[in-house]
């Protein structure tokens, strides 16, 4: 796939937003990871970098330090990295106060992102080297960072490069590879959010970013079968897709082309589990789960014929007990002014004909549901080690989280909704 090309492409688009991204080389292919430092020379990467890794994620890339002659490299590799935290920027960016002049971040998304928010504060170049097909954050312009125990999505920095070598790709383990597929389905509920939220207001959404993420998705959804083949092509295959989204996000400097309320109901699983101290599965797994949700909920809603739409009422006592030590974060979100308050209620009346045809665009659940069997997903709350309590509470509460507009969020000012029917 020549990525250059798409990107120029996209240049000038008559949505009238000239979209950019920042990436100057992507090289996907067998060995590359002894190619490493020969491509930041080429790319005219500086000398003295960071090495950023895990245990896991350096061993799986062995014979990248060898690659890097004539390089002046400081390791920083962690025993394991589930979770980034604002502590990991923070470490990241006291390397770079000390003289490291940019970053080589090995792994996926735990280690990528920290290095990806430190260099965009730093303004130092990133080189991120991928080791599995786990995510779709490779190109973003953005980085999930647990600060406290509230998950933040922060505009951060799209890499100059982004290495995959696929022979590493194909060797990854099968959960990772299935949880990248979870990561690439929940993409048809992002698509759906962001575009009935161009609908009802006045966000800014672009027809043809939208379709490149709709094309990603789909090519992936129809090699479901491959994803936990350890094939160097259909790793690739797998790898390019992912990165597709990662480039829409990077069009819009936004991660609305590739998150919606699927990644907000797993944001918030996740950082209650952190306050008890639970180690979160991997995200793309919990991404799924999620979006089959989601999926099926706003299937519900082509059953109705109308709505009537009133005000949004929250008991916002009765939030903040469920939200506990994540309730100071999640009020700032929600004052002095809530995401719905600006919503017109009869033009989402009016419009309700046109938000089903926009949810019957995407595949079924069931269509979903299948695909994510075959590539090895979890798909259930079971398969997750969730209480059924404790998904129903996330589907319910989850909304506040993100100060972003959804349909899950629009239905609280239409319909009661009954997570029992859903969970």
């Amino acid at each position: 796939m020549d990525f250059k090309k798409l990107i120029n492409d996209y240049k000038n688009c008559s949505c009238g937003v000239n979209h950019e991204c920042d990436i100057k080389d992507i090289v996907i292919e067998s060995g590359a990871v002894n190619k490493v430092g020969s491509i930041l020379t080429k790319n005219n990467f500086p000398k003295n970098i960071l090495l950023l890794a895990d245990k896991n994620t350096i061993k799986a890339s062995n014979g990248i330090k060898q690659s890097l002659k004539g390089f002046s490299i400081t390791e920083y590799i962690y025993d394991d990295i589930r979770v980034a935290k604002m502590e990991d920027v923070l470490r990241v960016e006291k390397f770079l106060d000390s003289g490291i002049e940019g970053v080589l971040a090995v792994g996926t998304g735990s280690v990528h992102d920290p290095a990806r928010l430190a260099c965009a504060n730093k303004n130092k170049p990133l080189c991120l080297f991928a080791t599995a097909p786990s995510m779709d954050g490779f190109a973003s312009y953005s980085a999930p960072i647990v600060n406290g125990n509230f998950k933040i999505t922060y505009p951060a920095k799209c890499p100059e490069i982004i290495i995959a070598d696929t022979k590493i790709l194909a060797q990854s383990p099968t959960e990772l590879k299935s949880a990248g597929f979870g990561d690439m389905v929940s993409k048809y509920i992002a698509l759906i959010d962001w575009k009935v939220s161009a609908l009802l207001t006045n966000e800014s959404y672009c027809e043809k970013v939208a379709n490149l993420t709709r094309y990603a998705v789909d090519y992936v959804m129809s090699i479901a079968d491959k994803i936990t083949s350890s094939d160097e092509e259909s790793a690739k295959a797998v790898f390019e897709g992912l990165l597709l989204t990662g480039i829409a996000m990077s069009f819009t400097k936004t991660s609305r082309p590739g998150s919606g309320c699927e990644h907000i109901m797993a944001h918030y699983i996740e950082c209650k589990e952190l306050l008890e101290n639970k180690i979160p599965d991997y995200h793309g797994e919990d991404v799924g789960v999620t979006t089959l949700l989601i999926l099926k909920f706003y299937k519900s809603l082509l059953k109705l014929d109308k709505i009537s739409v009133h005000k949004e009422v929250n008991d916002w006592d009765k939030i903040k007990k469920v939200y506990g030590g994540l309730s100071e974060d999640m009020i700032k979100l929600n004052t002095p002014d809530t995401i719905t308050d600006g919503i017109d209620i009869k033009k989402v009346e009016q419009n309700f004909d046109k938000i089903k045809e926009i949810i019957a665009s995407v595949p079924s659940y069931e269509e979903v549901y299948e695909k994510m069997k075959i590539a090895g997903c979890k798909l259930t709350y079971q398969d997750i080690n969730k209480e059924r309590e404790f998904i129903k509470e996330a589907f319910i509460y989850h909304p506040y989280m993100r100060r972003r507009l959804s349909l899950r969020r629009i239905m609280n000012m239409a319909i009661d909704i009954d997570a029992d029917k859903i969970v």
